[in-house]
């Protein structure tokens, strides 16, 4: 009877699995966990200027209140619970899910370039998709585009929480043209709107080119 009950108990689990596409389950880090997960929550946090304590991978109430912070300003539900949706946010996965990781970058991508280009011309909207890619992949900027996008005071879109603005459909496509290669800022790491800018650092980047309202520079 005993064998019998294990065995049900091993084939439910089976099924289960099977149901859920044999991936890994995310895990949740929130307050009193620990680890590695907390560490990556912690260090990213304290990158973008949202946390100040030890990254010590103790999730305590400096920590809480950081993600917190990080949920509100990018429109999640401000629990401060590190679930599926805010560790994506940051750029965090579990492991074996290169394909959700991969949809999550293209969608993060296509949040900035809809809050920063919407209603420019197609090839601008790309244009800042590049950009991203470009500090990406240039020493100066995070190596990530989570990275890139959260860096403290990086891109307005994220200031003023137009990241979370209504997506247009271009928004989208743009980000997949970038990230499959496409740049028209021929290696641009700057941009901006000579309209708007009080900057005058930007102003005396060198110029690349003009799509639309920004000017992409070096």
């Amino acid at each position: 009877m005993r064998k019998r009950s294990l065995m049900l108990i091993v084939s439910a689990a089976a099924l289960l699995y099977v149901l859920m596409g044999g991936a890994a389950v995310s895990t949740v880090s929130k307050n009193g966990s620990s680890g590695g997960e907390v560490r990556q929550i912690q260090t990213k946090l304290k990158n973008w200027g949202y946390y100040t304590g030890a990254v010590d991978g103790i999730y305590g109430w400096q920590t809480e209140s950081a993600v917190r912070s990080f949920q509100k300003k990018n429109g999640l539900t401000a629990d401060g619970v590190a679930g599926e949706k805010t560790l994506q946010a940051m750029g965090i996965y579990p492991s074996g899910s290169a394909n959700a990781q991969n949809e999550n970058q293209v969608g993060l991508l296509a949040r900035v370039i809809n809050g920063e280009a919407r209603g420019e011309p197609y090839e601008g909207q790309v244009a800042v998709g590049a950009v991203v890619l470009n500090r990406v992949q240039h020493p100066s900027f995070p190596n990530s585009i989570s990275g890139v996008v959260y860096q403290k005071g990086a891109f307005t879109a994220v200031d003023d929480g137009q990241i979370n603005a209504e997506m247009y459909s271009s928004s989208m496509r743009a980000a997949r043209d970038a990230l499959n290669g496409w740049d028209p800022t021929g290696g641009a790491i700057y941009y901006y709107n000579p309209a708007t800018a009080t900057n005058q650092w930007i102003r005396s980047r060198k110029i690349i080119c003009t799509i639309g309202k920004h000017v992409f520079c070096e």
